[in-house]
């Protein structure tokens, strides 16, 4: 299950580097059109396309790197017994809701639809990330209400 579920996030991830880098490419353009020079001391036109042109640039390069990681990663299998760590997918009832959270080390806060489920990345980032390090079934959290309900 879990190399389907990698196969669907790389899938993803590349997905939205190439739009991304497509739209970097035309904000680009745009920034350096002779079209778009300023007719007037007002007119910030080529700046605001120049500052579209630069923060696509890094998203770019930020999903470039998670592509790179991804294309590397592999996961560790858990049995129920074990405790939670990098790679665990894990099912929590959440506000009386079943969710799902794949812990890696990238793409935090990306939702992926599989098998009828969508489940979260979360990254070391994040802090749900590092309080559930260590839990195990049937273990909760307080902040946020959280009681872990498998580990895979």
């Amino acid at each position: 299950m879990k190399s389907l579920l990698l196969a669907q996030i790389r899938h993803e991830l590349r997905s939205r580097f190439e739009r991304l880098s497509k739209a970097a490419h035309e904000a680009h353009a745009a920034a350096t059109d002779p079209g778009s020079k300023a007719e007037g001391k007002y007119d910030t036109r080529s700046l605001e396309a120049s500052y579209l042109a630069a923060g696509q640039a890094r998203q770019v390069d930020e999903l470039a790197e998670a592509v790179r990681i991804f294309e590397a990663l592999t996961l560790p299998d858990f049995s129920s017994s074990d405790p939670i760590d990098a790679g665990a997918l894990v099912g929590a009832k959440l506000h009386g809701e079943t969710v799902f959270f794949l812990l890696v080390p990238s793409s935090g806060g990306l939702e992926i639809q599989h098998e009828g489920q969508e489940i979260t990345l979360l990254t070391p980032a994040s802090d749900l990330y590092r309080k559930l390090l260590g839990m195990k079934i049937g273990e909760s959290l307080d902040q946020p209400a959280l009681v872990v309900t498998e580990v895979r």
